[in-house]
């Protein structure tokens, strides 16, 4: 082939823009597989393998949880997350100021179920996937009750319950039904992804610090479980400790 029929034919390669043919650009998105869990603790071996069913289960033997996957594997989809504040926060140096980002996360499934976690960073995202994950470390079952008589599902708190952080104090009081959560902006969130539908709350303190705010009611609401009450005077069956077995 002679230079002038080369040059022909690059000419026509150019030409012919619309023919040409461009790779598709890759949707990395679907290309990512799900890892596979992979239990590290013999809790969560006992998990994967079916030998604790539920939850409660690792409750009643107040098993401490060190795998969020644990969270993940009993919950599906019903647990929902909610970021409450993120908030700068500085640390004198020799070269300057440090700045981190700290975010609260809650999280629950509308059904007994609250968890709450605070985490730091130098990133946003970071601070909330690490909060995230310390919220489902710390899930705790919450105790639901009547403000009457036994009619229906249970409703509110079961009793009057104080949580305390800083120099905030929060109570939670039983409320009858159809009254709502009667509570500031942050513990009626916290209140209704517990699961509560009706409940009066009073605090005092500097309120404004919103992360004493949110630990002060989550100290509340866990601690429905800590009065023992008529209803668990019955005698109940021992179970064997899977951990221990």
């Amino acid at each position: 082939m002679s230079i002038i029929d080369t040059q022909s034919t690059k000419t026509h390669s150019r030409g012919n823009k619309s023919n040409t043919e461009y790779p598709k650009k890759k949707n990395f998105k679907n290309d990512v597989k799900k890892i596979e869990w992979i239990p590290i603790t013999k809790l969560g071996r006992l998990v994967k393998n079916g030998k604790i069913e539920s939850l409660e289960h690792i409750f009643y033997f107040s098993i401490p949880i060190k795998e969020a996957e644990i969270v993940d594997f009993f919950f599906k989809t019903s647990l929902k997350d909610e970021v409450l504040k993120i908030t700068p926060v500085q640390k004198q140096t020799r070269a300057g100021q440090r700045t981190r980002f700290k975010a609260f996360v809650v999280i629950g499934d509308y059904n007994g179920h609250i968890g709450l976690g605070v985490k730091t960073s130098k990133e946003v995202s970071n601070a909330i996937k690490g909060a995230l994950i310390a919220a489902k470390l710390s899930v705790v079952p919450v105790r639901k009750g009547y403000w009457g008589e036994k009619i229906g599902n249970p409703h509110t708190v079961p009793m009057k319950v104080t949580g305390k952080c800083g120099s905030i104090r929060l109570r939670c009081i039983p409320a009858p039904r159809g009254a709502g959560i009667i509570a500031g902006r942050i513990p009626k969130r916290l209140i209704s992804i517990a699961g509560y539908e009706d409940v009066f709350t009073s605090s005092k303190g500097h309120t404004r610090t919103l992360g004493n705010f949110c630990k002060a009611t989550f100290m509340a609401i866990r601690s429905t479980y800590n009065f023992i009450t008529p209803d668990f005077w019955q005698k109940q069956l021992l179970l064997e400790n899977p951990v221990i077995n």
